[in-house]
């Protein structure tokens, strides 16, 4: 048991975390307003591993912690490319928000908006290219962009279900089309 809380502890120390948005509530009671706090934070490893969470509480320490503990426990996995960009570009959807991520060559750097570039600092991706379209909400841009990062996959992966070499779908990716690819062979 006390092995299990070591391996955790380490696990935590590895972990980074951001805090993308602190929202003041107002709840009209008898006596007046009562203040309350709401968190956005992205917790990350810097190796392919991200987990967002929000959390509410009358003080804003109090508030972090509950949204850091629920992003810890949302952890998803994210396969890097060389272990700095994006596999492929993709568009993640939530509610209003939409987010187009493209991969980018090295050097590139984080092309992102705030909270899309909290959650690609936490993530390690080094070279990003990222737009937000529709609402500019954090919370969505956050979710959305996570719906995008859940669409990635490897071309392992995908050779894996096409039963295919790796090549073969890797081969295309650099501007190569299927009839030129056809012509040299």
């Amino acid at each position: 048991m006390a092995r299990g809380r070591r391996d955790e502890d380490r696990q935590d120390s590895e972990l980074t975390d951001r805090l993308v948005n602190v929202n003041r509530v107002a709840k009209v009671v008898k006596g007046g307003r009562r203040f309350g706090f709401s968190a956005l934070v992205v917790v990350g490893d810097g190796k392919g591993r991200v987990g967002y969470g929000s959390g509410k509480a009358r003080e804003v320490p109090e508030a972090v912690r509950k949204a850091t503990e629920q992003a810890k426990r949302s952890m998803i996995r994210v396969p890097l490319r060389q272990g700095r960009t994006l596999h492929h570009d993709t568009v993640g959807r939530f509610g209003a928000g939409r987010v187009l991520l493209r991969s980018a060559p090295p050097g590139t750097g984080i092309i992102a908006g705030g909270p899309m570039r909290a959650v690609f600092e936490a993530l390690g991706i080094g070279d990003v290219v990222a737009k937000s379209k529709g609402s500019s909400n954090p919370h969505n841009m956050v979710k959305a962009t996570f719906a995008a990062l859940r669409g990635m996959e490897s071309p392992r992966t995908i050779a894996a279900k096409r039963g295919r070499k790796v090549s073969d779908i890797v081969g295309r990716r650099d501007g190569d089309s299927g009839a030129e690819q056809a012509k040299s062979e």
